[in-house]
C-alpha cells in the first residue's frame, strides 16, 4: 500500500512539473543581452577590456547584439577558447557549465547560423590531382607504375596538406610537364609496331581490348576509348567525348599510321584532359549558396577512393556507383572497410600520416653532424619507417586513436633500438617491439620522427615541441610570435650559463610573449630528456634536466609519462583535433565554422565507439560535408 502511494505521488509531481513547463512555454534561446553580455562582464573583460587587451582582444566594445554580429572571427576565437577550456584561465573564478553552453549556443546560432535543422556541407574548389594522386591514378588506370610526377614541381600546401583545392593551381610549367609525361606514358603503354618476342605488354592488352578488321576499326576504337575514358574521367564518358577521341584514331588511319598509333594519340589526349587532371564535381545550381545537394554516385566514389587510396576508384567501386547503391549506408560502409584492408590504403599512411606526423619533413631536416654523429641516413630512414608502421598498425588493427598519444609498442630495428637505448633487437629489418611498463617511449610523441622535426639543428626546442603538441594533438595552435622577438642565443657562453629551461625563462620575460609561452613551454619541457634527434639523456650539458611542468589549466606533471596521461585525459580535445585534420584531408579544404555540427557528430560517435580508427573513417564518409556540396558563397540566392 505504501509503495502504491509513493508511486502515485511521484506521478502527480511529474505531471505538475510538465504542466508548469507547458504553462511557461518552451525554454528561451540564449540572447546577447541576457546571457552573453553578463558572462563577458563577469569572466572576460577584466583581461580583454578597457584596462587590458590581452592577445590584442577587447570584448567590452560589444555592447549589444548588433555590434557583436559584425565580427565572426572574434567570436570564432572566443568559441575555441571556451570549448578547449582555456578561458577563463585556471586560478580565476570558473563559470557554470550551463552558462558556458549558453554562450556557445548563442555564438553558433546567432553568429554562424548553425543549427541541427540547417546543414551547410560547404563546397570544395575544383581540385587538380596532386603529384601522389597523379602517379597513383596513372598506375591504376594503365597497370604500370611509372611515377612520372617525380619530375613535376612541388605541390603547394594548405591547412597542413598538399591536396587542398584552393592551392592546387595549374601553372604553365606544370602543363608542360603534363604534355611531356602524357607522350612518354602513351608511347610506353601502347605498342605501335611488332612487339619484340611476339609478346605485348600487359598494359597494352589491358587497353586494346579488341582487334579490329579494316571494316570494324571505328567500332573497335569506340569500344576501347569509351571504356578507357570512363575509367580515366572517373564517370561514364559522354558520346560526344568518345567521338572526339575516336577522331584521333581516324586521323591517324587517314595519315597512313596504324590503328595502335591512333589509340596512342587518343590516350595522350585523355591524359591531358581537364576531366583526368582535375576532380570535377558538378553543381546543378552553382550560383546558389543555399542550394545543397548530394554528390553524384561517381563523384562520391572518387571522394572515397582519393581519401583512402589517393587514387581512382577500382572496378568494384565503379560498379557500386553504376548500380546507384553506393549511397546506401550498408554498401558505403562495406566499401570503406574493404578499401581500408586493401594494400592501396598505404596511401593514407604515406600522404595523411606523412604530413600530419612529419615523416615527409624528416627527409629535409639536417641535425648538426658534429653534435649528433649517430644521426645518418640509415637512422633517418628507420625513424620514418617506424612512424609509418605504427600508424599502419593503428589502421589495420582498428586500434584506438588514443594509441597515437601513448602505446606499449612500436617498430624498431637494431640501429634504431640502440639509438633509443633498447636492447635485444638485432638486424636491419624493423619488427614489432613491446615496451615495458616503465618505458618513457610509446605513441608518436616520443618517436624519433616527431622529436627530430621539432628540434633545432644544434639543440632541442621546447617551443617547437610544445607548439607541435598544441597544433597536432590538441588542435589549439598558438598565434604567430610578435614582430621583432629575438631568437634564443646559441653562443657557447650563453649555452654554458644554465639549462635550456633557465635560459628560456629569462628569454620569455617579455609580457607580450609570456601568455603563449606559458602554454607551449611546459609541454615542451616534458620532452627535454630526449635530445634533438630523439636519443635519451639525463643531463643538458653539465646540468641535470627538469622535465616537470605546470599547464595554464592548473595541471602539473613530471616528465613525458605524466604529460601523456594528461593528454589522454583530454581525449575529447584530441579526437576533435584529429577529426578536423582527417576531415580536412578527406575533403581537400579547410574547416569552417559551418562544419562544426558535422565535426561534433563525428567526435561524439568516435568517443562512443571506443575511439576506434575505423569509426573515425566511417563517420567522416557518412557525414554531410563528405557526401554533399553547395553553390558558391557571395552569389545570388
Amino acid at each position: 500500500m505504501r509503495t502504491t502511494v509513493v508511486l502515485f505521488s511521484t506521478v502527480i509531481l511529474l505531471l505538475e512539473s510538465e504542466a508548469a513547463l507547458l504553462a511557461d512555454g518552451p525554454p528561451k534561446a540564449p540572447s546577447f543581452e541576457g546571457d552573453v553580455a553578463p558572462f563577458l562582464a563577469k569572466h572576460c573583460t577584466g583581461c580583454h577590456g578597457p584596462e587590458k587587451k590581452k592577445a590584442d582582444l577587447a570584448l567590452d566594445v560589444y555592447t549589444d547584439s548588433s555590434s557583436a554580429l559584425k565580427d565572426q572571427q572574434v567570436w570564432e576565437k572566443v568559441s575555441k577558447k571556451l570549448r578547449a577550456r582555456e578561458m577563463p584561465p585556471k586560478g580565476r573564478p570558473q563559470p557554470q557549465v550551463a552558462d558556458v553552453e549558453a554562450v556557445l549556443f548563442w555564438i553558433d546560432s546567432a553568429i554562424f547560423h548553425l543549427s541541427p535543422e540547417r546543414k551547410d556541407p560547404g563546397r570544395v574548389t575544383l581540385r587538380r590531382l596532386n603529384r601522389a594522386e597523379y602517379d597513383n591514378t596513372v598506375r591504376d588506370l594503365l597497370g604500370v607504375d611509372f611515377k612520372p610526377a617525380e619530375d613535376f614541381p612541388a605541390d603547394e600546401v594548405g591547412y597542413g596538406f598538399d591536396n587542398i583545392g584552393d592551392v592546387l593551381s595549374l601553372p604553365p610549367m606544370l602543363m608542360d610537364h603534363y604534355l611531356v609525361a602524357a607522350e612518354k606514358i602513351a608511347e610506353e603503354v601502347i605498342v605501335t609496331g611488332k612487339p619484340s618476342g611476339g609478346e605485348l605488354p600487359e598494359a597494352h592488352r589491358r587497353i586494346v581490348i579488341c582487334e579490329p578488321t579494316e571494316s570494324t576499326q571505328k567500332d573497335c576504337a569506340r569500344q576501347i576509348l569509351e571504356r578507357l575514358a570512363a575509367r580515366a574521367y572517373r564517370r561514364p564518358a559522354a558520346p560526344e567525348e568518345v567521338d572526339r577521341l575516336v577522331s584521333f584514331v581516324l586521323v591517324a588511319l587517314q595519315s597512313g599510321d596504324s590503328f595502335e598509333k591512333g589509340i596512342q594519340l587518343a590516350l595522350e589526349a585523355i591524359l591531358v584532359s581537364p576531366h583526368f587532371l582535375f576532380r570535377v564535381e558538378v553543381d546543378p545550381e552553382p550560383f546558389r549558396s543555399d542550394a545543397s545537394h548530394p554528390l553524384g554516385d561517381f563523384e562520391l566514389a572518387s571522394r572515397l577512393s582519393y581519401f583512402l587510396w589517393s587514387s581512382m576508384p577500382d572496378d568494384a567501386l565503379f560498379e557500386a556507383a553504376r548500380r546507384g547503391d553506393l549511397r546506401k549506408a550498408e554498401v558505403l560502409e562495406a566499401e570503406a572497410r574493404r578499401m581500408l584492408k586493401d594494400p592501396k590504403s598505404k596511401a593514407l599512411v604515406e600522404n595523411f600520416a606523412g604530413q600530419w606526423l612529419g615523416t615527409r619533413k624528416l627527409k629535409m631536416v639536417s641535425p648538426d653532424p658534429g653534435r649528433f654523429p649517430a644521426f645518418d641516413e640509415e637512422l633517418r630512414s628507420a625513424m620514418a619507417r617506424e612512424t609509418e608502421l605504427f600508424f599502419e598498425a593503428v589502421l589495420k588493427e582498428d586500434r584506438s586513436v588514443l594509441d597515437f598519444i601513448d602505446a606499449d609498442f612500436t617498430f624498431l630495428n637494431e640501429k634504431l633500438a640502440r639509438h633509443y637505448g633498447i636492447s635485444g633487437v638485432e638486424g636491419k629489418e624493423l619488427r614489432r617491439v613491446t615496451f615495458n611498463a616503465s618505458s618513457e617511449r610509446g605513441g608518436v610523441l616520443t618517436s624519433g620522427t616527431v622529436l627530430t622535426i621539432t628540434s633545432n639543428p644544434t639543440r632541442t626546442s621546447p617551443v617547437k615541441r610544445g607548439k607541435w603538441v598544441l597544433e597536432q594533438i590538441l588542435g589549439a595552435p598558438p598565434p604567430p610570435p610578435p614582430a621583432g622577438v629575438k631568437e634564443l642565443s646559441e653562443e657557447e657562453s650563453a649555452v654554458s650559463s644554465g639549462t635550456l629551461r633557465e635560459r628560456m625563462e629569462k628569454h620569455r620575460a617579455d609580457p607580450n610573449c609570456a601568455t603563449c609561452h606559458a602554454r607551449m613551454d611546459p609541454i615542451g619541457f616534458a620532452f627535454e630528456n630526449f635530445d634533438a634527434v630523439g636519443g635519451w639523456r639525463d643531463r643538458d650539458g653539465q646540468f641535470p634536466i627538469d622535465p616537470s611542468g605546470l599547464l595554464p589549466e592548473g595541471e602539473s606533471f613530471s616528465g613525458v609519462k605524466g604529460l601523456k596521461a594528461i593528454l589522454k585525459g583530454r581525449k575529447a580535445e584530441f579526437c576533435r583535433a584529429l577529426t578536423e585534420k582527417m576531415l580536412t584531408y578527406a575533403l581537400g579544404r579547410g574547416m569552417e565554422p559551418y562544419d562544426r555540427p558535422a565535426v561534433d557528430r563525428i567526435v561524439r560517435a568516435l568517443l562512443e565507439g571506443g575511439a576506434r580508427f575505423s569509426t573515425l573513417i566511417l563517420e567522416i564518409v557518412k557525414s554531410d560535408p563528405f557526401q554533399m556540396r553547395r553553390g558558391e558563397r557571395g552569389t545570388t540566392s
